[in-house]
């Protein structure tokens, strides 16, 4: 089908995208439509998420926040996703993407989700910044680690820092 990419704006050829579980969709081309399957390589082409995550579409909300967790080893896009607001039940939409592959967990069995916010357990030394994590600690926003289900990322007095799922506790 020939139109206009939500995400990036490119014209030609795109493909509409389904946003499960709702039946909504999205129009996207070829280069943005992998964004949302699975993690994909940060290049120049991603920034254009800096303008689709405020969009006033509450379906390119939601695409942008996908393929924005599908960057999350890109350090723009975690500080854009630790900025980005979505409302309560757009935010839910967006996370509620079929878990594929690694299951992470926090200490109690809870299933973590990318942009959870969580709690530590016990205080926790972090090696090369230099101070001590507290426990009690609320580390908003955490990303998932793609090869290691025992690991999260997350920022802690401004440090971005990698997380054992054993030490944390899902808050909500």
């Amino acid at each position: 089908m020939t139109g206009k990419c939500v995400l990036c704006g490119a014209e030609g050829d795109v493909t509409e995208i389904a946003l499960a579980p709702k039946s909504e969709g999205v129009a996207l081309c070829a280069t943005c439509a992998p964004a949302l399957a699975g993690p994909v390589e940060d290049a120049p082409h991603w920034q254009c998420l800096n303008e689709a995550i405020w969009s006033e579409t509450p379906a390119v909300q939601v695409a942008a926040y996908r393929a924005l967790v599908n960057l999350a080893a890109a350090p723009w896009a975690r500080d854009l996703l630790d900025i980005a607001y979505l409302e309560p039940e757009l935010l839910e939409w967006a996370r509620d993407v079929p878990e594929a592959g690694l299951v992470h967990k926090d200490t109690n069995g809870a299933v973590l989700s990318a942009g959870d916010t969580v709690v530590l357990i016990k205080d926790l030394n972090v090696k090369g910044a230099g101070f001590t994590a507290k426990r009690g600690t609320a580390v908003r926003n955490i990303s998932l680690v793609a090869d290691n289900a025992g690991h999260i990322e997350g920022r802690v007095e401004g440090q971005r820092i990698v997380i054992l799922t054993e030490f944390v506790k899902r808050q909500g």
